[in-house]
């Protein structure tokens, strides 16, 4: 188990990280932390601050990535003091794991990025918890080897999260074996929530997806066991610069985790 999240969750939750998908601003990042920090704080859910301080991923050359480095992270920190929460954010390169592990408190690894063993060691020896996402074409029991180079530089605080498998060209399945299988490992797993819905590979070049069965596949992954949740929230997804199409609704938040912690609690 991590270290990090055995001392972090200790309310017998299920975890929560949330946010917007990439920084747009400080004004949205505080709005978001805002709610989701007062919804937490009722529903008694631990929870992690979660934004991109860039965007490597993308399909376009014209679609946003960012605000500017410097100024996304030094964001991201305040909000994590502001609202004594442990913020998460992507890497890309093994040359942005020092950079941004001085301003945030856990290191997260794309899914197409999981097998970049360099970036995987410069992650872990960081000393920052490290959330790693499985791929999107990796079976669960391949993670095992994610894991390994992240402890070979003596970093335990390990993550893994399921975030759904290629189906053809433009659809993602959940297979829910894949929870309990990567628990197996002894460390704690997440359910994506939101880019399980993507619709990737648009001829427009702009990921769609399907945010109206959030619900429904949130309830499945807390029913079959998972440690946390990991959801992308935004007040107007609509008017989102990165992956709106697939994000919760901030407003639909708290309704959506008091079903889940309901469910839990019944568990």
């Amino acid at each position: 188990m991590s270290d990090f999240i055995k001392n972090f969750n200790k309310n017998n939750s299920f975890f929560l990280i949330a946010g917007p998908c990439v920084v747009e601003s400080e004004e949205l990042c505080i709005e978001v932390a805002e709610t989701l920090s007062s919804i937490c704080s009722d529903l008694e859910i631990p929870w992690i601050f979660k934004a991109s301080y860039r965007k490597a991923n993308r399909s376009k050359i014209n679609s946003f990535t960012g605000i500017g480095d410097k100024k996304a992270l030094e964001i991201l920190a305040r909000i994590g003091e502001k609202y004594n929460v442990p913020v998460i954010t992507d890497i890309h390169e093994s040359s942005e794991a020092s950079l941004a592990a001085a301003y945030v408190d856990i290191l997260q690894i794309p899914a197409f990025l999981c097998r970049q063993t360099d970036l995987l060691l410069a992650a872990g020896r960081t000393g920052k918890p490290v959330n790693i996402k499985k791929a999107q074409f990796l079976a669960p029991e391949q993670m095992a080897f994610a894991i390994e180079k992240i402890t070979s530089t003596g970093n335990t605080d390990i993550m893994l999260t399921e975030r759904g498998s290629i189906f053809g060209y433009r659809d993602l399945i959940v297979d829910f074996r894949s929870i309990p299988e990567m628990k197996k490992t002894g460390y704690p797993v997440i359910f994506d929530g939101t880019h399980s819905l993507q619709k990737p590979n648009s001829s427009s070049g702009i990921t769609g997806g399907l945010p109206e069965h959030i619900q429904t596949m949130c309830k499945a992954a807390i029913a079959v066991g998972t440690d946390g949740l990991f959801l992308e929230t935004h007040p107007k997804p609509s008017e989102a610069l990165s992956d709106g199409a697939n994000m919760i609704s901030l407003d639909q938040m708290k309704p959506l985790l008091s079903k889940l912690k309901l469910i839990h609690s019944v568990l």
